[in-house]
């Protein structure tokens, strides 16, 4: 059986099962079904991901490829120089370049990259007509169809053919008849009957249609393997005129792709009239592959205006270089071990039945990234932090629910199913709206951010499996098998009594100075506190006479206080030549290669190559992130307002506002440079405000719908206090991994956890301080609602016995 139609089965029948497990009433069924989908997804996310790097002999050869497939920053990839080739004018003068002609290669490029998969590359401009493309991790085959891709104008023209094309072409070729003016005589090799052709067509000089009429290109296969074609409305018109032409005259159609006649059809008589409408058309050859169509595809979709020219190709090593990398896999060992142990103390055996589900979390997220090719970096670690987070949050949860049946004298059997019943409303609805996002993010947003929302995405889903089936089924079989007696936990924070709501307009007033002083201190900055992946740099290009490690060049680097520099080793494969290249902050590379020289004397330093390079975030990049975090807000918005009630999803937005301002503004006043890894790091932040905000909202919702006697404000504050040990609880733990990869990540790592664990209590303070005082005075100052109670809307709770 194929491995795609066993791994749908499979996933049908996890689906089937899923279904079956949500909607059982027998406790005995819940629990051998829970038992039986923990195995089978743990043993099938095991097998997807082993060997989870590569199998490498003595030799350094590849035995077995690694399952997980890591991005620029952590392992490197291929570096590819390309310069931009104007053609020359009828003159022979060649065109300048301009900046658009820049920016229109760097977007085509940047989306015919997209079909190796969410690759993150790094595509810059270097120099005036030069553009730096870097593409992760890619095999020798891989290499070819990049190199292939990258090259290829992809400049379609659709000719009329001449009437009387092989008469006229055979008396041309015979030297008894000039060509007649307005036409070409151009060579065609096409295949009939599955056998190559060669012969001539007569063609007109002007295109009748051209490439950039055309909206969409896709591969598709009926016998044999093509390019669909769809037109804008200018397109089609004009592509109907030509078949009706083409129709009326008995003729052809010639169709170049780059000067190359790809096919020449006919068309019957029957579309003499009005041609072919609809705009659509289709390229097809007896000889094209599934690759050649799905590249031919993606190179029509992004046709490149300039034709360019490959100038050096080489490998790269990883952004971060390996100290780095090392550093950062020690401290995330580290603090998740700490968490570990902190959820074990705190919670007992209740503890170590949530380690046993967040173990199981992590290998469902990295089989699902193996299984679909997801390539994880520094911000898809970041999603991998927030869904730790969001995995501890879910368990606590359900632990300080189970604190409060026990203490209102129920069963430990009834203790435990009233609790997950209980908590799965809040997990529920703090995990959709970070999904909501995510998925906005995935499906609008390109590079980094894509990467953080493919693993954001996969954690989440991880994360619910691990709480509400894992955890579930572990507690189930303990009391079972009489394994489980009693349950007892530590209790170090209570929050019983504090009136929060009473301080609001001071906290608000607080809230409002910070963030007018951050995003003061932004503007004063800006923008010198903008790193070089959004607003260029120097690029020095250094060769040793020995061998040399990046630790040792950071370290030297270091010592003239420059903050965001990269470094990274290249190889050109044909001389095996080594390269040092530092990408550093504007007018900055002088000086760095005169240290270098000074302080490493033995290394033998010489200047290859110095340029400019532009920034990575690109407008298009840029403009499409900005478009998925408005579009997301708004989702979180629409899902809020009908879960609870449009009061609540303000103060939602708010607080989540109120978090990246002020972690940006303290970033820059601290004096920190803003990066794509601060894409990822603020994403995280918002992630986790928004998922802090919504708990502490369920708390309020149910407080509203038990019939609790007294105003709003008492309800908030009782809430507010019920969720108190949870939320300090979680932020806790939060802290403990990142603070660990702060201190133990090394520099490189720094600035990322730095503007984590801001964000981190920002986020902790805007849940308690800012969310719900928004509700409260939205609540009571909207027109003819000035007494009313917020209305709120129930999630149905999930069968139980």
């Amino acid at each position: 059986m194929d491995q795609n139609v066993a791994i749908f089965l499979f996933g049908l029948l996890l689906m089937v099962l899923f279904a079956w497990y949500f909607f059982t009433d027998s406790e005995r069924v819940k629990r051998n079904l829970g038992t039986l989908l923990a195995i089978l997804l743990t043993a099938f996310c095991l097998w997807e991901v082993s060997p989870p790097r590569d199998i490498k002999d003595a030799n350094g050869n590849i035995l077995t490829a690694g399952k997980i497939h890591l991005g620029l920053d952590l392992q490197g990839g291929t570096s590819f120089l390309i310069r931009l080739d104007p053609p020359a004018d009828d003159k022979g003068v060649k065109k300048d370049i301009t900046k658009d002609m820049v920016d229109q290669a760097m977007e085509a490029i940047r989306k015919r990259v997209d079909q190796f998969g969410v690759s993150e590359p790094i595509i810059t401009p270097q120099g005036t007509d030069r553009i730096l493309v870097q593409i992760p991790g890619l095999d020798q085959g891989q290499i070819a169809d990049a190199r292939e891709q990258l090259k290829k104008v992809a400049k379609l023209e659709f000719h009329l053919v001449n009437p009387q094309s092989q008469a006229l072409a055979q008396a041309i070729e015979a030297g008894v008849q000039p060509t007649p003016h307005g036409y070409t005589l151009v060579d065609t090799s096409m295949e009939r009957n599955g056998k190559p052709v060669e012969g001539k067509l007569l063609i007109k000089n002007t295109a009748d249609l051209l490439g950039s009429d055309v909206t969409h290109a896709y591969a598709y296969y009926d016998g044999q393997w093509g390019v669909a074609l769809e037109f804008n409305s200018k397109g089609a018109d004009q592509f109907a005129k030509l078949t009706a032409q083409v129709a009326r005259e008995h003729s052809q159609m010639a169709i170049l792709l780059d000067g190359k006649v790809q096919s020449a059809p006919t068309v019957d008589e029957k579309y003499a009239t009005a041609g072919i409408v609809g705009g659509r058309a289709q390229i097809s050859g007896g000889s094209m592959s599934e690759k050649e169509a799905r590249n031919l595809a993606s190179a029509l979709q992004n046709p490149l205006q300039t034709p360019v020219q490959i100038e050096e190709e080489r490998s790269a090593s990883s952004t971060l270089g390996q100290d780095a990398i090392n550093s950062g896999i020690t401290a995330g060992i580290g603090g998740l071990v700490l968490v570990l142990i902190f959820v074990v103390i705190y919670y007992r055996f209740a503890g170590l039945v949530a380690v046993v589900g967040l173990v199981i979390n992590i290998i469902v997220l990295f089989g699902a990234m193996a299984m679909f090719g997801f390539v994880l970096t520094l911000p898809g670690i970041a999603g991998v932090i927030l869904t730790i987070g969001l995995a501890v949050d879910a368990n606590v949860l359900i632990y300080e629910r189970l604190r409060e049946e026990m203490a209102a004298g129920k069963t430990l059997a009834s203790s435990i199913n009233a609790a997950y019943d209980k908590a799965f409303t809040v997990i529920f609805d703090a995990n959709a709206t970070t999904l909501i996002t995510a998925a906005i993010l995935f499906w609008q947003a390109s590079g980094p951010v894509k990467g953080f929302a493919v693993t954001l995405v996969v954690g989440i889903i991880a994360s619910v499996f691990s709480a509400m089936v894992v955890t579930r089924m572990l507690f189930s079989w303990a009391l079972k098998i009489g394994f489980l007696k009693r349950i007892t936990m530590l209790h170090l924070i209570s929050g019983q009594g504090v009136d929060f709501m009473s301080r609001r307009f001071l906290w608000i007033g607080i809230s409002v100075t910070v963030a007018v002083v951050s995003m003061i201190g932004f503007a004063v900055r800006f923008p010198n506190n903008l790193g070089i992946d959004f607003k260029g740099g120097d690029l020095l290009m250094l060769k040793s006479v020995k061998p040399v490690e990046v630790a040792d060049i950071r370290k030297h680097i270091e010592e003239l206080k420059i903050e965001d520099v990269a470094i990274q080793k290249e190889t050109d494969p044909s001389s095996h030549s080594e390269f040092i290249a530092i990408r550093s902050p504007i007018d900055t590379g002088d000086k760095i290669e005169a240290h270098l020289k000074e302080t490493m004397p033995d290394t033998g330093f010489s200047e290859h190559k110095k340029d400019k390079v532009g920034k990575i975030v690109g407008g298009e990049l840029a403009k499409s992130s900005l478009i998925a975090l408005g579009l997301g807000m708004l989702g979180i918005f629409l899902y809020v307002t009908m879960r609870f009630e449009a009061s609540f999803a303000v103060g939602a937005l708010v607080a989540l506002l109120h978090d990246v301002i002020i972690t940006v503004g303290l970033f820059s006043i601290f004096g920190r440079e803003l990066s794509l890894i601060m894409v990822g790091a603020i994403l995280t932040i918002a992630g986790y405000s928004i998922n802090d905000t919504i708990v502490v909202y369920d708390r309020i919702r149910e407080g509203l719908h038990s019939g609790r006697r007294g105003s709003i404000q008492s309800i908030m504050n009782a809430s507010i206090n019920e969720t108190l040990s949870r939320t300090l609880l979680t932020s806790g733990c939060t802290l403990l991994s990142v603070a660990a990869l702060y201190i133990f990540g090394g520099p490189v790592l720094h600035d990322f956890a730095f503007a984590i664990l801001i964000g981190i209590v920002v986020g902790t303070y805007s849940s308690i301080f800012i969310a719900s005082p928004i509700v409260l005075w939205w609540s009571g100052h909207k027109p003819g609602t000035a007494h009313n109670t917020p209305k709120v809307e129930e999630t149905p709770k999930i069968a139980t016995a």
